[in-house]
């Protein structure tokens, strides 16, 4: 006979009560067939666990043993169903995610990244930083399970929802000639001529395009003085008077000593910051999670 887990809650409800009565009323059974079960399961263990006559049970050296183990892996079940039903809500598991390194500095997805670890902290977030376009095998192979990337052409199986848009921005030094339009915001046609700080084609490969294009179409070809692969060494490079640089308003988040913002007047474009995921692949449930609190915050705020 296989033992089975009931077989492992009768006999723990016998050795608890060492009474067959009770033990069969705790159970809502009668007693001859847990008399049955139990003396079943001593025959498929060939171990005597109960000493029984007619006015006492008791448990024998090897019913002491067996009733630790049973508890033990009654436990184990009982924590194991616990666990199940927890991932099943997502309030377990791990979530893996690729982020531009823009990311860290958009308070909409920040803001939702702390709220979920409050909220779910036996969830493991495993961030992992990389370009756009390096974000789009992971994705599709499943080491990721969600990117948060700029707008690029993406591949069949994968699909894309907007997050938000982000207006474009110039950053420059303290005492730049072009500061004197920071209240009427500047036009992209005035930057030619000015040397500019870049991502580097590679790293920033979304941004880098787009701002390109922005460029090319109000006429400017860009004179890169510099490149870098951060957000925050391109804030450093433009502090130190090495030149100007177009960003996205998440980069006004980076408050650097001797770099001002100013708007753009006539810009009618914007990044797109997406949430990608794989068509066919279903989401954890805690990934799902995380994406349903981070588009209710950017509705949220829309509406505020």
């Amino acid at each position: 006979m296989a033992i089975e887990l009931r077989h492992l809650r009768y006999f723990v409800a016998v050795a608890e009560e060492l009474h067959f009565g009770r033990a069969a009323e705790r159970l809502n059974i009668s007693q001859p067939p847990l008399s049955q079960q139990i003396q079943s399961l001593e025959n498929s263990i060939n171990a005597q666990l109960l000493e029984r006559n007619n006015r006492n049970v008791s448990l024998t050296p090897a019913g002491n043993m067996f009733l630790e183990e049973a508890y033990q892996i009654l436990a184990q079940v009982d924590a194991a169903v616990i666990k199940a039903a927890r991932m099943q809500k997502g309030e377990l598991g791990e979530i893996s995610i690729g982020f531009t390194s823009t990311t860290p500095f958009m308070h909409k997805v920040t803001l939702s990244l702390r709220q979920f670890r409050e909220r779910y902290p036996e969830v493991s977030i495993h961030m992992h930083q990389m370009n756009t376009k390096r974000q789009i095998a992971p994705l599709l192979t499943g080491r990721l399970d969600i990117g948060i990337m700029r707008n690029t052409q993406l591949p069949d199986n994968l699909e894309h929802r907007l997050l938000f848009r982000e207006s474009f921005m110039l950053a420059v030094y303290d005492g730049h000639p072009l500061l004197e339009y920071a209240q009427l915001g500047i036009k992209l046609d005035m930057l030619a001529g000015h040397p500019l700080v870049f991502f580097e084609r590679e790293v920033g490969t979304a941004l880098y395009d787009e701002i390109v294009t922005l460029l090319a179409q109000a006429g400017v070809t860009p004179m890169i003085s510099q490149e870098a692969g951060e957000a925050m060494t391109i804030l450093g490079l433009v502090s130190a008077g090495l030149g100007i640089s177009v960003v996205t308003e998440s980069f006004t988040r980076m408050k650097v000593d001797g770099v001002q913002y100013i708007p753009l007047a006539d810009n009618q474009s914007f990044s797109e910051v997406w949430l990608v995921n794989h068509k066919s692949r279903p989401v954890s449930a805690a990934a799902d999670r995380l994406t349903r609190l981070l588009i209710s915050n950017i509705l949220n705020e829309k509406n505020e």
